[in-house]
């Protein structure tokens, strides 16, 4: 299927205190990123966190999400597991907690083939009505979703779409030949937006617009009105505060930037670090560079 959902998706991170997730803060978040003009947020994709959070956290983030939101942007949430069973099951109660779409990366440390992963979306895509989009970051789990299996996957009916991560624009461009029409692509690398969407992609789920949204969202519009010149300046003006929320490891830096803008977005919880002091510089300084404001 296409058409699911256009635009900006930002991979919103989960503000966490230390007895739990910081809902009101989280709320805001919620507002800045509507007043951003974003298309839809991802809830509890990698940026979020979920590997450390528990079962009754994540449910309760995800109804809070879908409250908040009010149908005023769409909110997908990320299901993915390396155990098909915990994938699906978690994938039937984002549908029935109110969730717009899934997000389902391959599954990692135990791998699969390539049939693999096909059943591992199927059986996705057989227990939820709702609409699913695939997640390929082969940096992350070793396993890496080949255009030919892309092709396969968009005979599913409600497959939307896959999220491209793999860095390999030569393997993404082969993959978009191939499902040009039947499900769409989403770029998952924030350097590699504006070459995604010249080649065809819907939308973008992006980090950098956490903290940026208006500029991602300006760069994306620009793409689609065929202003090439404009969106690559807007890209090329966006492209520093990028490399600077990738720092560290994802969301290390744009926890950090959250926090910097005004947000109380709390520290990763372990074992992923706060960003260290020299890289904090760093990322204030861009932040500043890119018109932010910073308190």
């Amino acid at each position: 299927m296409t058409g699911f959902c256009n635009g900006i998706l930002t991979a919103m991170i989960t503000p966490f205190t230390d007895n739990g997730v910081n809902f009101e803060e989280f709320g805001k978040m919620i507002e800045y990123q509507i007043e951003g003009g974003t298309d839809a947020l991802v809830v509890l994709g990698t940026t979020g966190e979920p590997a450390t959070m528990t079962e009754d956290e994540k449910t309760e983030t995800i109804k809070f999400a879908v409250k908040k939101a009010a149908g005023r942007i769409k909110i997908i949430v990320g299901t993915g597991s390396n155990n098909t069973a915990k994938a699906v099951a978690a994938s039937v109660q984002a549908e029935k907690l109110g969730a717009d779409g899934v997000l389902a990366v391959t599954p990692y440390y135990n791998k699969c083939t390539q049939k693999g992963l096909f059943d591992y979306y199927k059986a996705i895509c057989d227990a939820v009505k709702i609409p699913v989009i695939a997640y390929n970051v082969p940096s992350r789990t070793a396993v890496n979703i080949l255009p030919e299996t892309a092709e396969k996957l968009a005979s599913l009916p409600n497959m939307a779409g896959i999220k491209e991560a793999s860095g390999n624009m030569a393997q993404v461009c082969e993959t978009m030949r191939r499902i040009r029409g039947k499900m769409d692509l989403y770029s998952g690398e924030d350097f590699l937006n504006l070459p995604m969407l010249a080649i065809g992609g819907a939308g973008l789920i992006s980090v950098t617009s956490n903290i940026a949204p208006a500029l991602v969202k300006k760069m994306y519009t620009l793409v689609k009105q065929n202003k090439l010149d404009e969106a690559n300046a807007v890209q090329d003006f966006l492209l520093p505060l990028e490399d600077a929320c990738f720092l560290e490891v994802n969301p290390i830096p744009v926890k950090a930037a959250y926090n910097m803008l005004g947000f109380k977005a709390g520290v990763p919880r372990a074992p992923l670090t706060e960003l260290e002091d020299c890289n904090k510089a760093k990322l204030l300084e861009e932040i500043k560079k890119a018109g932010l404001k910073t308190v």
